[in-house]
């Protein structure tokens, strides 16, 4: 008799593919309308569009796999290697960054006095000994919080995990309400010089990402609080580990490169 086993996950019809990229096609033009025209609405429209499928898409995973039991271990190690490369796609995206502010600062051009900050900026720097040496052990800290949680988890001590797993979100929302206090106290901005434009873009862009993860781990936490995890089964809690983990790193190059350096 044939063997009728399918040892992977065929997905059914789904609508929230489709639907989440005309969302995102519908957010890059709304973005272009609000730098052109200062037209906002189609901008939130989409934004607010973008969460709703992404929470129903979500929902729909978590349903597969606590609930149907189509989450193999082949599954698993699929979803593990597209979570990787994933993460690698980040560290592509900031390795351009990067190498945009390397090229500044290894070899400054004439027009910004061929020194590194540009002329005139040198005493608006932050000082990196202040709030950004906070941040950082705050961060550092709240990744040991989430390594201390997953090997709670799998020894299958579940409270102390959830306890360790509430302190990296409050750690992560607090170095939120700090970078964002940082930026109000600044004495530069945006469009000062290069410099202003990489260092908000390059500490912009990873404030996003910590909020993102911030909001992956209180998503496995409630998870969690759910049931939904085991010692042998909890790959969306690897996934936020990975992700929060990818950010700290991250966070050390940038107060390394941006905050200390040039000081």
């Amino acid at each position: 008799m044939k063997n009728l086993f399918q040892p992977y996950h065929l997905v059914t019809l789904s609508p929230w593919p489709l639907i989440t990229s005309l969302n995102i096609l519908s957010m890059m033009i709304s973005m272009t309308m609000m730098f052109n025209l200062k037209s906002k609405n189609l901008l939130f429209l989409s934004i607010i569009l973008i969460i709703l499928c992404s929470y129903q898409w979500w929902r729909d995973v978590i349903r597969e796999s606590s609930f149907q039991g189509f989450h193999t271990p082949n599954v698993m190690e699929g979803l593990k290697f597209g979570m990787i490369m994933f993460i690698i796609s980040e560290v592509f995206f900031f390795i351009s960054f990067f190498w945009s502010y390397f090229h500044m600062f290894l070899s400054p051009s004439i027009q910004i006095g061929s020194i590194w900050p540009p002329m005139g900026l040198k005493f608006m720097l932050i000082n990196p000994y202040q709030l950004p040496l906070l941040n950082t052990i705050i961060l550092i800290s709240s990744g040991m919080f989430l390594t201390w949680s997953h090997y709670a988890i799998i020894k299958m001590k579940f409270t102390i995990a959830k306890e360790m797993m509430k302190l990296t979100t409050y750690f992560g929302m607090i170095f939120t309400l700090i970078q964002i206090h940082e930026y109000f106290e600044a004495s530069f901005s945006i469009f000062m010089s290069n410099y202003g434009t990489t260092f908000f873009v390059m500490t912009g862009f990873h404030g996003i990402h910590v909020i993102i993860g911030t909001i992956f781990i209180i998503i496995s936490y409630n998870r969690m609080n759910w049931l939904q995890f085991s010692n042998l089964h909890h790959l969306g809690f690897e996934a936020s580990a990975w992700y929060w983990h990818f950010v700290d790193v991250v966070w050390l190059f940038l107060f390394l490169f941006i905050y200390w350096w040039p000081f």
